[in-house]
């Protein structure tokens, strides 16, 4: 392939992925034009990227409404940090384990977390064993065990990057200088993993921020309501609002009902947006290089 073949190949592929990148961002764009447009305008024409009437009275709700949204917010905010510290640190230390191909049984480990991927016990079994054994319903652990504290596939992501990313001469020369175990994983491998820690953190923090289900399943106590709790119940009902503790004296149908849930959906999406950029280049790096084939 000569000079000026490669140069429209080149162009072609950025005409591609800028028509592709314009997908990805126009529903975006929706979602924001039409959290400032007229209430009444988006039940009669529907929603537009050129709305009749522009209108901040679904944010004005919000704000009017403060508390229930920043106790949402603040709850959203403690569960994401804690458990992604928490996840990346379980992720970690049990990857770096299963990444020792000489460690007696670790054949059998690989196995039990892989069986994870295929099969589980169903929504009823999971419900069951995590309200009566181990009590976790309408508490704060509700929001962090269930199917996120540990996932399978991060691990494998995290296990192939300790094993093939980090040169084994690094792990022999620890050990001939007499550091331990604990010593190489926390001085050496946490270190050098810092791209596919912050793939997984980044993922894991995504998930827990956009989580609703373990709410629906787990929550009745509505202090404990995430912000994608908060807004998965004004999707089902906007008089929901009244029962989560609202202060205006607003009725059900003077409310906003449906720029209001485009309105909870930008504030919700909002932080994802503003910190993602920081994270790319170690997602971009860590993905590909996690996913190496053992």
């Amino acid at each position: 392939m000569n000079f000026a073949e490669q140069k429209r190949w080149q162009i072609a592929s950025h005409i591609v992925m800028a028509i592709l990148s314009a997908l990805a961002l126009l529903p975006f764009i929706l979602l924001i034009i039409s959290s400032f447009t007229d209430d009444r305008v988006a039940l009669l024409n529907g929603y537009s990227y050129w709305p009749e009437k522009f209108s901040l009275e679904a944010y004005q709700y919000i704000w009017e409404n403060s508390n229930v949204f920043f106790r949402a917010y603040g709850v959203t905010v403690v569960v994401t940090f804690i458990g992604v510290i928490a996840n990346v640190g379980l992720t970690s230390l049990t990857a770096y384990v299963l990444a020792k191909r000489d460690l007696p049984g670790v054949k059998i480990l690989n196995f039990l977390v892989v069986f994870t991927m295929l099969f589980n016990g169903g929504l009823v079994a999971t419900y069951v064993s995590y309200v009566t054994i181990f009590g976790i319903k309408n508490t704060i652990f509700a929001l962090l065990v269930p199917n996120l504290l540990m996932n399978a596939f991060m691990i494998m992501l995290v296990r192939n990057y300790f094993e093939h990313s980090i040169p084994v001469e690094i792990y022999e020369s620890a050990r001939i200088d007499g550091a331990n175990e604990f010593l190489i994983f926390f001085r050496l491998v946490l270190p050098l993993g810092t791209p596919i820690l912050a793939t997984v953190g980044l993922m894991n923090g995504i998930a827990y921020w956009n989580d609703w289900q373990n709410s629906l399943h787990y929550v009745d106590d509505k202090a404990l309501y995430s912000i994608q709790a908060v807004l998965n119940a004004i999707n089902e009902s906007v008089s929901v609002l009244a029962s989560l503790g609202t202060s205006s004296g607003v009725s059900a149908a003077d409310l906003p009902s449906t720029t209001i849930r485009m309105a909870v959906a930008v504030v919700g999406i909002l932080p994802i947006l503003i910190l993602y950029p920081f994270f790319q280049k170690y997602f971009a790096k860590g993905l590909m290089a996690g996913s190496v084939k053992g």
